[in-house]
């Protein structure tokens, strides 16, 4: 008796497993540029998303019991990016004076352009403008992640565009945020 549920507890947990690298192999990656673009820091959004499987992993069968996993692993993850980029802000301001590190290659002038005008957003709106333009998910869910009403959400991308949208319109300030130039 003791043997046949060893077994069987053994081939649930290796099917378990066996998911969770599924579910990690599918998530991971879109994960990391959704963070990176909740933070604008590569590094600290790669280290919050494999925290956030860690952690995943340690509650596996609950989330799968639970429904979809994602939105707990997105949650955690971009919690743990933003916990550590407030702690580690004057660190992080004090890299970007000295410029990337020579092995990391440039970004394009627009990818540069969009991640400075989401660094303007509040937390709360570039959140909501990641989870929803980025990752399509529709204004319920992106409520639902982020434990608000929906018009909250709506308001917080009414305003993020925006913003958004006045930044990235005006060529000169693109430009010049691009190549690295103050604006006066």
């Amino acid at each position: 008796m003791s043997s046949s549920w060893a077994m069987n507890e053994r081939r649930t947990m290796l099917t378990g497993a066996e998911d969770f690298d599924a579910f990690y192999t599918a998530t991971a990656k879109r994960l990391v540029a959704t963070v990176y673009a909740t933070t604008g820091d590569l590094a600290e959004a790669e280290d919050a998303v494999q925290e956030a499987y860690v952690r995943a992993w340690q509650r596996w069968d609950r989330l799968v019991r639970e429904g979809d996993p994602l939105p707990w692993v997105r949650t955690v993850a971009i919690r743990l990016a933003i916990s550590t980029w407030r702690r580690t802000r004057n660190r992080v301001r004090a890299h970007f004076r000295h410029g990337p590190p020579t092995d990391v290659p440039g970004l394009s002038a627009d990818r540069v352009a969009l991640m400075d005008a989401l660094g303007e957003l509040s937390a709360e709106q570039r959140r909501a403008v990641v989870l929803h333009h980025l990752l399509d998910l529709p204004v319920a869910e992106v409520a639902r992640e982020t434990g608000v009403s929906n018009g909250a959400v709506r308001t917080r991308l009414h305003r993020a565009r925006r913003v958004l949208g006045e930044r990235l319109a005006d060529p000169l300030v693109t430009a010049g945020r691009a190549r690295g130039v103050g604006h006066g």
